[in-house]
């Protein structure tokens, strides 16, 4: 009977799904996961929510025990256990008991590498001072929490605008703490396309959050009992406490000792099964290279779901089974106060970033359920696609409710190689407390399909400034015009358009706006066929205020 040893170093999302994979697939065999923090398996993306009091029984951010994973799966997990070094020829690691201070060694015959990754902390003066953390381990939260109580914190600067720190913002203002949020990027969520992330700014600073974008981190000096964050442009920012959310960096050491084969992104490269430059060695989690499915670079995406895929496929290809790894499209959802942020694919800007041409994005700004049932909250849609074939290659939302769900949607679009015009055509469920019988799905299938097919030629917002031989009509009502209006547009009602073709200039582009966009694409739809060379500027005057909004000032 086969029985083989495999150890597992790390646990947590990839090396604990591996362990328990591998278990279910070779019933004999030894399998050891070591993990150099106190658990093997928790749910760190919860870790902001405790530290809010949102999740107040640590216990629950507990997802697997050592006893758990002994009593069902026969699984030996070590905790507080360091695997210092990788002898390849000869198969074996050597491994530090954290707790007796002695190190041994284990035979391998199967070594999967799930180390993770750590928080960036730049080497800038200062910041090691006490009352900076970072937040990555239920130890880290537990200190934070220590913090917050014991030196009664009044002022916080969060630093990083992404993930982890747009979470700590929320959850520190919800424990009635003033927050600054400081971030490089000159908008927050760096990972979306500039004008998205506007609302979300938006709602940051209605619920009192301070921004200061465009702006890094210089140091840190003691202040009294706290802390004064220094920035690049000479700003000051008093705190009791700072959360450095800055992202993270694969920890690859061990397998750059090991002499592993390190990608682009400096990562450990694998293949689609999982396994690194050694066969006998594979690699799942943060601390991985792994392809992105629309762009075909490589990247690293530090989530949790990947993770958990990649540990599958490594205990599927050490088991014989030759799974495969298909690559990550970027898909992501965060909650910030009343807000939910979704992406999934690529963004208008990465794709620009690498030379990519021949793709366009529309927006819109539908209901997230019919109209008349109540409650209803508006979705800000956008969508990318190619021109060539109408191939989707990324949508980012944001709004209320039920933002999640479309993007869900259309990352399962993106996995099939869909098109905009497979959105038109998707069968999705409605009642009107759910959604609409032309769910925000399938319009944003339709709006693209109408682009594609001619029907709704497009108009670029960015180029509002530079836009020449170019009349700008407005078909809103006069009253939605005299309260608002973009400056140098011409008023034609949509209800008029057909008595006022008079008023519009024979000659040049007409690009035409209402409020979400609908009105507009009505009233390209007749213009053009009385001979006017009429545009759409997609998504309306909301998307105009939100790309105004993210504009750098």
């Amino acid at each position: 009977m086969e029985k083989k040893r495999a150890l597992i170093v790390g646990g947590v999302a990839g090396g604990a799904s591996c362990a328990a994979r591998l278990r279910r697939l070779k019933e004999h065999w030894e399998i050891v996961v070591f993990d150099r923090g106190p658990y093997v398996s928790f749910a760190n993306c919860g870790l902001p929510y405790y530290v809010g009091d949102v999740i107040a029984d640590e216990r629950k951010l507990l997802v697997a025990s050592p006893e758990l994973f002994r009593e069902r799966f026969a699984i030996d997990v070590r905790t507080d256990s360091e695997v210092l070094s990788i002898d390849r020829a000869g198969q074996t690691v050597i491994v530090r008991d954290l707790k007796g201070r002695r190190d041994y060694q284990e035979r391998y015959d199967a070594l999967v590498l799930s180390p993770g990754g750590r928080p960036v902390r730049p080497p800038i003066p200062g910041i090691d001072l006490p009352g900076i953390f970072s937040l990555r381990t239920i130890p880290d939260s537990r200190l934070i929490r220590s913090w917050l109580v014991e030196k009664n914190v009044q002022r916080a600067v969060v630093v990083g605008a992404g993930f982890i720190g747009l979470e700590m913002a929320e959850n520190l203002t919800r424990r009635g703490v003033e927050v600054t949020l400081i971030e490089l990027a000159e908008q927050v969520m760096p990972s979306l396309d500039r004008e998205m992330a506007a609302p979300i700014a938006e709602t940051l600073q209605r619920k009192g959050v301070k921004l200061h974008l465009g702006d890094g981190v210089a140091g840190f000096s003691p202040d009294g009992g706290g802390l004064t964050v220094a920035t690049r442009d000479g700003s000051r920012f008093p705190a009791d406490l700072v959360i450095l959310g800055m992202g993270i960096v694969p920890e690859t050491s061990l397998a750059a000792d090991a002499g592993l084969t390190l990608g682009q992104t400096k990562a450990i490269q694998v293949d689609t099964e999982m396994q690194t430059s050694d066969p006998h060695i594979w690699a799942v989690g943060d601390a991985i290279e792994v392809t992105h499915v629309v762009h075909g670079t490589p990247h690293i995406v530090p989530l949790a779901g990947p993770a958990n895929r990649q540990g599958r496929v490594a205990a599927d290809s050490i088991a014989g089974r030759g799974s495969r790894f298909r690559g990550v499209q970027s898909t992501a959802v965060c909650g910030v106060f009343d807000q939910v942020i979704a992406q999934t694919g690529a963004t208008e800007k990465l794709l620009a970033e690498r030379a990519q041409s021949d793709v366009a994005s529309i927006y819109l700004h539908p209901g997230h359920h019919v109209g008349y049932y109540p409650g209803a909250r508006p979705i800000h849609l956008k969508l990318t696609f190619s021109l060539a074939d109408g191939k989707i290659l990324g949508a980012q939302a944001t709004g209320e409710a039920g933002v999640e769900r479309r993007i869900d949607v259309i990352a399962m679009a993106i996995q099939m190689g869909a098109t905009v015009y497979d959105l038109e055509e998707a069968e999705l469920c409605y009642a009107p407390q759910f959604g609409a019988a032309k769910d925000p799905v399938n319009m944003a299938g339709m709006i693209a399909a109408n682009v594609l097919r001619g029907d709704m030629p497009l108009a670029s917002w960015r180029a509002l400034d530079q836009r020449g031989d170019v009349t700008l009509v407005d078909v809103r009502e006069p009253n939605e015009f005299e309260s608002e209006h973009i400056p140098g547009a011409l008023s034609l009602p949509l209800s008029q358009l057909r008595q006022g073709l008079d008023k519009l200039p024979q000659g040049g582009e007409l690009w035409l706006y209402c409020r979400v966009g609908q009105r507009a694409y009505y009233a390209v739809r007749a213009l053009r066929q009385h001979g006017f060379d009429a545009r759409n500027l997609s998504g309306g005057l909301l998307t105009y205020q939100a790309i105004i909004a993210s504009e750098p000032h």
